[in-house]
């Protein structure tokens, strides 16, 4: 069963959501879940962009009154 560990980024500003989204993957068995939360605007841009360069899967991208959550499914790649 795929678990999901979940990132409070809220208050950060850029770069620092993607830096600590890019280490905390890291640290995801493939098949499993990151929930990132943020508040940075540049977030919506950001976090894609990293997603694209690890290979991996973004699930849920929302956004709630000031917050914006990210579910991001770690991928069976090698290298990530």
């Amino acid at each position: 069963m795929a678990t999901t560990t979940k990132l409070d980024l809220t208050g950060l500003k850029c770069p620092l959501p993607a830096l600590k989204t890019r280490k905390a993957l890291k640290a995801v068995t493939p098949g499993h879940f990151l929930e990132v939360h943020c508040t940075d605007p540049l977030s919506v841009i950001d976090i894609p962009n990293l997603i694209r360069e690890t290979g991996d899967k973004v699930e849920i991208a929302e956004r709630a009154e000031s917050r914006i959550v990210f579910l991001i499914e770690k991928a069976d790649t090698p290298g990530n």
